[in-house]
């Protein structure tokens, strides 16, 4: 089945990136080497190739940086991995990712929360965005407005995937309040 993607863009085949080169550059304290290597890793993937073993360095080295732009770019590569195995079941790595998407919608910074919320917006797997409800409706609540809009578009989008009436229940008297 193919796949819509978001976002296009024009990668040069002719200067390849390694996979240990980028695992290198991520694994690295430098946050414009590991944001160079997260374009790299982002652009393989949208050229149709598989790096299962950038994920776990991506997890470990990736995940806690506080810099927006590593965020941003993290949350892109998680838009355009592979989430499912063959049989339509969530990967178990996946779940490795549910605690920092939770504290990323938690997060004192204004920007890190929306951009989660918005990324929620992306997600059909219903697995990786049930343990995130009760954050996303407590952003409903928040003082600002650029968070309180993503985070009614983060239960427009659940309440409409395929179970997302009976994860959202009364999502629409929840918007209107």
């Amino acid at each position: 089945m193919e796949k819509s993607c978001t976002l296009l863009i024009h990668f040069d085949k002719g200067s390849p990136a390694i996979a240990n080169e980028i695992k290198e550059a991520l694994e690295g304290n430098d946050v414009s080497a590991k944001v160079d290597a997260m374009k790299k890793a982002i652009m393989l993937l949208l050229n149709g190739e598989t790096l299962p073993q950038l994920f776990i360095t991506i997890v470990r080295y990736v995940l806690p940086s506080e810099d927006h732009t590593v965020q941003k770019l993290l949350l892109l590569y998680l838009e355009i991995i592979e989430k499912t195995d063959a049989k339509g079941r969530v990967l178990p790595e996946m779940i490795l990712i549910c605690q920092n998407l939770r504290n990323n919608l938690q997060h004192p910074n204004e920007y890190i929360r929306g951009v989660t919320l918005r990324f929620l917006c992306r997600l059909n797997e219903t697995e990786i965005i049930e343990p995130l409800i009760p954050s996303v409706l407590q952003n409903l609540e928040h003082r600002h407005p650029f968070i309180r809009r993503n985070a009614i578009l983060a239960v427009m989008s659940i309440y409409k995937l395929p179970q997302g009436d009976q994860l959202l229940v009364d999502a629409p008297d929840m918007i209107e309040k």
